[in-house]
C-alpha cells in the first residue's frame, strides 16, 4: 500500500545544494587559521590554563558552585549587664599588641573544665546541644565595689579621665581597692591579666573566680569602662597594664602605646596618660613586660613621679622589684602559668602558698588561659583548709 502525503510547502533540492555547499566554505573558512603553524597549540594551551583555574577555584572553595547570598548585618549594640562582645578586635590587628600571638584567645565558646585532665593537660569541654553551665566556685553573697568613677577623684585630661587625689586627700590606691580585713592566717593573693581582649574568657574570669583575686585588663581593649563596671559588681578589684618596652623589642612589640627606654619625656607622658585614661576605677598599675624600659632611670622617674602625683599603687611582676616607685608597691612572686598545662600551674600555686607561709603573704600572677581560670577556681576553694587566706593584691602593698 503506497501512502501519499501532502506537504504544506514545496522542496526544491537545487536550493538546499546552495546551501549546503556555502556552509561548507564557511567552516573551511573558521578551520583554515588553526591549520596553520603554532595557532593550535597555542588554543590547546589556553584551554589547558583555563581548565586548570576552574578546578582550583572549585577545590578552593567547596561551596564554590553553590548558591550563596552576601549580607551585610548591622552591628548590635553592647548589653551592659553582661558585658562587651568581641572586644579584641579594634586595635589587636592595627596597634600590634602581642598577647594574643599564640591564638589562644579566638572565641572558643568554652563550657566546662576537667581540671584533672590527662597527663597534665586540661581538658577543656566545647559545647554540645546541651547547654552545660560553666562551672564556679561556691561563693557566698558577693558585695558590690563602688561604682566608678568616685566624685572627686577624675581629672579630665587630652586624651579621656584621669585619676587623681581627691581633695579630703583620699587615693585612688585606696578608694578603689576591695575592702580587706585579716583573719591572721597568711595571705596569698592572685592576679589574673589579659582581660577585655576576649568576651568569653572576661566574662568567665569576672564571673566565676573568687571577689578576693584581682583582674587586670589591656588597655587595647574596646569598652573597658563597661568591664570593669561589671568586674566591680562582682567585688573585683582591678588593674590596668601599661605596655613597656622588652629587651627583644620590636621583635616582641607590645603596641603604639609602649613607654619606650630612651623616649622623650613628653612622648613617655604622653603614652602613659593614654593608658591611664582608659577606664576609671582601677587602684593601680601593672608592667606588661618592660625589662628593658626599667633600665631607663628617666623614664622610670617619669612613670614613678605620675603614679605618685596622682595615688596611684604599682604592682610589678618580677621585672621591677628593686624599683620603689608609685603611691604604694607590690611585686609579684611569682607566676603561675609560664607552663600551660594543669600540674604546671598547681606545682606554681604550691610554691606560692609555701612562700605565703613563710613570708607571712605572697602575691601570685598569671594570665587569663582557660586552663589558668579553671585551676584558679578550684584552687581557691581549699585555701581555708590549707591554713590561708586569699586575700586582694591591695592588701599586699606596703
Amino acid at each position: 500500500m503506497i501512502v501519499k502525503l501532502k506537504l504544506p510547502f514545496e522542496i526544491h533540492l537545487p536550493a538546499m545544494a546552495v546551501l549546503r555547499d556555502g556552509l561548507k566554505a564557511g567552516a573551511r573558512k573558521l578551520i583554515e587559521p588553526l591549520t596553520k603553524p603554532y595557532v593550535g597549540p597555542i588554543l590547546a594551551l589556553i584551554a589547558f590554563v583555563g581548565s586548570v583555574v576552574a578546578f582550583l577555584s572549585l577545590s578552593g572553595d567547596p561551596e564554590a558552585a553553590t548558591p550563596n547570598v552576601r549580607i551585610k548585618l548591622a552591628k548590635t549594640p553592647i548589653e551592659t549587664s553582661h558585658g562587651p562582645s568581641h572586644a579584641q578586635n579594634q586595635t589587636i590587628n592595627d596597634q600590634g599588641f602581642t598577647m594574643d600571638a599564640s591564638g589562644l584567645f579566638e572565641d572558643v565558646p568554652v563550657t566546662g573544665f576537667d581540671v584533672g585532665g590527662d597527663k597534665g593537660v586540661a581538658v577543656i569541654t566545647l559545647p554540645s546541644d546541651e547547654k552545660a553551665p560553666i562551672a564556679s566556685p561556691k561563693m557566698g553573697p558577693v558585695t558590690p565595689l563602688a561604682k566608678a568613677p568616685i566624685n572627686g577623684m577624675t581629672q579630665m585630661g587630652s586624651s579621656g579621665p584621669l585619676p587623681m587625689i581627691s581633695p579630703t586627700g583620699m587615693a585612688p590606691a585606696n578608694a578603689y581597692a576591695r575592702p580587706f580585713v585579716s583573719n591572721g592566717k597568711p595571705k596569698v593573693a592572685l592576679i589574673v591579666g589579659g582581660l577585655g581582649l576576649n568576651a568569653k574568657t572576661t566574662r568567665e574570669a569576672i564571673e566565676t573566680l573568687p571577689p578576693e583575686i584581682t583582674l587586670s585588663f589591656v588597655p587595647y581593649a574596646n569598652n573597658l569602662q563597661t568591664w570593669v563596671d561589671l568586674a566591680r559588681q562582682h567585688g573585683h578589684e582591678v588593674l590596668i597594664e601599661i605596655p613597656m618596652q622588652p629587651s627583644n623589642y620590636p621583635a616582641n612589640d607590645p603596641g603604639p602605646q609602649t613607654l619606650l627606654a630612651g623616649g622623650k619625656a613628653e612622648d613617655i607622658q604622653n603614652k602613659l596618660n593614654w593608658s591611664l585614661s582608659r577606664m576609671t576605677g582601677y587602684f593601680g598599675v601593672i608592667n606588661y613586660q618592660g625589662d628593658a624600659f626599667f633600665k631607663d632611670k628617666n623614664g622610670v622617674k617619669i612613670f614613678g613621679d605620675t603614679l605618685k602625683q596622682r595615688g596611684i599603687a604599682f604592682v610589678d611582676d618580677g621585672a621591677a622589684r628593686d624599683i620603689t616607685v608609685g603611691w604604694s608597691r607590690a611585686t609579684v612572686n611569682r607566676v603561675i602559668d609560664n607552663q600551660i598545662n594543669v600540674n604546671a600551674i598547681k606545682a606554681q600555686l604550691t610554691t606560692l602558698e609555701a612562700t605565703a607561709k613563710t613570708k607571712g603573704s605572697a602575691l601570685g600572677n598569671g594570665f587569663a588561659y582557660p586552663v589558668t581560670l579553671a585551676v584558679a577556681q578550684a584552687w581557691a576553694l581549699g585555701l581555708s583548709e590549707r591554713g590561708l587566706e586569699l586575700a586582694p593584691a591591695s592588701a599586699l602593698l606596703n
